[in-house]
């Protein structure tokens, strides 16, 4: 009598039998895969390298298992070994990214957009996309302002904590009466919400047949950005946005004049 099992096996034609395939049953997911993707998470930004003891430690794992995917995603040259004995994100894991972004046309679209939003308003300027239940910074401009707010690109931060997030659930369709206002006026702002002591005013930017691609900010410290500040920046926070939906997508000999945000609920 067979019983379903998490190891499966496959028996080459040569007869010899094949290392087990670990899965997850209730999902159809491969264990080794997912602890391969453990590994590439478990670097923070700022962090150029990890001991295998941290690596370990971080992923819950036993060293020997960790140091056998690390040297798998080494061969693939998604990680590297330094001489030391550390490891450190390796020239694939790069080059993934890069595509990521170029998925968004960054440089012939976005940071163009971002630049001369930053010059217009004398702050940081950043282009955020939803990824699952977080939203992340996919390019930045910084300000020409000594003091400024700093974000980091790629850091999950809440969808229900700031403007940008809260732009992107607003047309991505969550109920409730802030929303509501949100696609009513086109933008929000707010002060001090997901950072004490940080301002910051976003739009939506969308693609082709108005798929919501995110939202575009500015921020900067809320001395300096009071609310009547903010509200005197919407005008131009939405043209940026409505450029930027027309360039991404394909659209660039059309009107910058957007339908009403109503129009754009989902």
């Amino acid at each position: 009598m067979s019983t379903s099992s998490a190891i499966s096996t496959r028996r080459p034609s040569n007869g010899e039998l094949a290392h087990p395939e670990v899965s997850e049953p209730s999902t159809g997911s491969v264990v080794a895969v997912m602890r391969a993707m453990q590994l590439l998470d478990a670097f923070a930004l700022g962090e150029s390298h990890l001991q295998l003891a941290e690596l370990s430690r971080r992923c819950q794992l036993h060293k020997t298992t960790v140091l056998r995917i690390a040297r798998t995603l080494a061969q693939s040259g998604y990680l590297v070994q330094r001489e030391d004995g550390d490891w450190r994100l390796g020239p694939a894991a790069g080059w993934l990214g890069a595509r990521y972004q170029a998925g968004f046309d960054v440089q012939n679209v976005l940071e163009p957009a971002l630049q001369a939003l930053t010059l217009a308003s004398g702050e940081s300027a950043a282009f955020y996309v939803r990824e699952g239940s977080v939203r992340t910074c996919l390019v930045r401009v910084e300000g020409p302002q000594a003091l400024r707010h700093h974000a980091r690109m790629g850091e999950g931060l809440p969808l229900d904590r700031g403007s940008p997030g809260r732009v992107i659930l607003a047309f991505s369709g969550e109920p409730g009466r802030l929303y509501e206002e949100i696609r009513q006026r086109g933008f929000h702002w707010s002060i001090g919400e997901r950072e004490q002591g940080v301002a910051t005013i976003s739009a939506p930017v969308f693609g082709k047949h108005w798929r919501l691609l995110g939202s575009v900010c500015v921020s900067g410290p809320a001395s300096r950005l009071p609310q009547q500040k903010l509200e005197e920046m919407a005008p131009a926070v939405i043209a940026a946005a409505n450029q930027l939906s027309y360039a991404l997508a394909g659209n660039t000999g059309a009107s910058t004049s957007l339908p009403k945000a109503s129009h754009w609920h989902p």
